[in-house]
């Protein structure tokens, strides 16, 4: 189990956050098409059903892995959050990535603020020590 540490607070906080933002998203649409139907959450992020499902997913994987491999979670989650940021911001405004996960101004600015904060919060965690097993140590009586 991980201590307190930038990776788990980012794991659980990032986690939950993404959790609750993929469930509120089904609200708006949850059509699973190419990219089907595109509707704006809070008036600003465009979801589909898809991305509520990359959302709930990756949400979930951060409070799992919050207690032992935050640091790990905060790294991969955060280069992946970047790319989808340089990918959104690449094809456009508007545009969907592969066809069906749409993605605006605004989801690329949240991907991009995700991403660089779960490098960080991995870099500023350290590398946590294994335990090494004693090679035969003598019991005494």
């Amino acid at each position: 189990m991980d201590g307190p540490s930038p990776a788990r607070l980012y794991a659980t906080a990032v986690g939950a956050a993404l959790v609750v933002f993929g469930i509120v998203g089904f609200f708006y649409s949850a059509s699973f098409g190419s990219p089907g139907e595109i509707r704006e959450v809070f008036g600003a992020f465009a979801v589909n059903g898809w991305g509520n499902v990359l959302h709930v997913l990756t949400g979930v994987l951060g409070l799992l892995a919050a207690d032992y491999a935050s640091r790990r979670y905060s790294l991969w989650l955060g280069a992946f959050y970047i790319g989808l940021a340089l990918w959104g911001f690449t094809i456009g405004s508007g545009e969907a990535i592969l066809s069906f996960l749409p993605v605006n101004g605004a989801d690329n600015l949240l991907h991009l603020a995700l991403g660089v904060l779960g490098v960080l919060a991995a870099l500023g965690t350290p590398v946590a020590k294994r335990k090494t097993k004693e090679k035969d140590s003598p019991v005494t009586a």
